[in-house]
């Protein structure tokens, strides 16, 4: 048996070779992330004798060079949970931390728990992308929402409460809103009120036909009657009006790049199996559908519904010890926090539109009946709907 224990940085990993009885194979020493070395590690491990297998921590996205290069030669790999392995204590009561004293630890770990390692298996490159693009959109959509409120603090010193003005949702080509664009061509409240109605109204007119949006005659006369009522602490100046085309154009950029991301990632989870049986779900769209399908990624990775509730961390682990046994306690958290908050966005779909032949909503609404809080019935919720999109996707893959 021979544990190799990596321990993984950005750009170079420390590798420790440990064999039974605390037999140090080989003393810790340095591999960067290229080819050449790579392969000079491949060519020593594979000269080990015996059965061998390498246990890598998860890192984020620095361990995937080297265990996708590894797994790849058709060497034994095993990613760990990076939990699991703080939690390993080494038979130590030091604190000590170097990367060689880290690559020893996960060495011995390797060895102790032997059996119970995983084989690393890549995901497909459909989706590894999807999970990409998924994060992206993710981190994106925080960007969007600083910059949207950012304009309106702007906005609402030369135009106040010009957002509340429209109702249209954004538009579907390239993610504009419509007051958005508005307030381009009509930064200041002086802009509308200071000209004609008559004149506005054909400026408008001409506005929408311009940048594909619906005209209305009432609107226009809503909007003009609006400005007049208006107190703006902003002057009406061109430095204040390219400062607000500016903040605009931010916007926008986060907006088309969001709706460009949206279809790619609709694209890629349509070339998967279970994409029409996740579409048919109710609470799910097609905003939606991709992002549970890329932060679930292969359900049959998972060998039970136990697993891929722990995987989102909506588990409530039993607490015993002596006389003391807590029943009810609060979810883990020990997962993916991406993944539940696709699943409360979900759950919030089916709770506003309450189909009463819905059975998550029928679940979470008999919880809701018992007295139970907001967010207690909410992730019971998201648990009853992954196990029923577990049970669902499974039988669509093994079919």
């Amino acid at each position: 048996m021979n544990a190799v224990g990596i321990d993984v940085s950005k750009g170079k990993s420390t590798v420790a070779i440990m064999q039974p009885f605390g037999v140090v194979a080989a003393s810790p020493f340095e591999v960067s992330h290229n080819g050449q070395e790579l392969k000079e590690l491949v060519e020593r491990v594979k000269l080990l004798p015996g059965e061998t297998k390498v246990v890598m921590e998860y890192t984020g996205n620095y361990y995937e060079p080297i265990a996708q290069y590894l797994h790849n030669e058709g060497i034994y790999v095993s990613v760990v949970n990076a939990m699991l392995l703080h939690n390993y204590s080494g038979n130590s009561i030091r604190k000590a931390k170097t990367d060689k004293k880290d690559a020893v630890r996960i060495a011995q770990y390797a060895l102790d728990r032997w059996l119970d390692l995983r084989e690393y298996i890549p995901d497909d490159e459909i989706r590894r992308s999807l999970k990409l693009l998924n994060r992206q959109y993710t981190t994106l959509c925080k960007v969007k929402t600083m910059l949207n409120n950012n304009f309106i603090s702007l906005v609402d010193q030369s135009f106040p409460g010009v957002n509340k003005l429209f109702a249209s949702p954004q538009r579907s080509s390239d993610g504009h809103i419509k007051w958005v664009d508005f307030v381009i061509k009509f930064p200041h409240c002086d802009c509308v009120r200071g000209i004609p109605r008559s004149a506005f109204k054909d400026k408008y007119y001409r506005w929408c036909n311009k940048n594909g949006y619906y005209y209305s005659d009432k609107k226009a006369d809503t909007i003009y009657d609006y400005s007049k009522t208006l107190i703006a602490t902003l002057t009406n100046s061109d430095y204040i009006a390219s400062l607000i085309g500016q903040s605009a154009t931010q916007l926008n950029c986060a907006c088309e790049t969001l709706s460009e991301l949206q279809k790619q990632m609709t694209a890629l989870s349509q070339q998967l199996p279970e994409y029409d049986v996740v579409m048919e779900m109710f609470g799910v769209g097609k905003v939606l559908a991709p992002q549970l399908i890329a932060e679930i990624g292969d359900t049959r990775r998972f060998h039970s519904r136990k697993a891929i509730t722990a995987f989102a961390g909506l588990d409530a682990p039993p607490y015993q010890s002596g006389n003391i046994d807590v029943k009810s306690r609060s979810i883990s958290k020990r997962g993916s926090p991406h993944l539940r908050k696709t699943l409360f966005q979900v759950v919030d779909v089916i709770l506003k539109n309450s189909p009463a032949d819905e059975p998550v909503y029928s679940f979470l609404d008999k919880k809701r009946a018992e007295g139970k809080p907001y967010k207690v019935y909410m992730m019971a919720a998201a648990n009853k709907f992954l196990r029923i999109y577990y049970a669902k996707v499974n039988e669509a893959l093994n079919t």
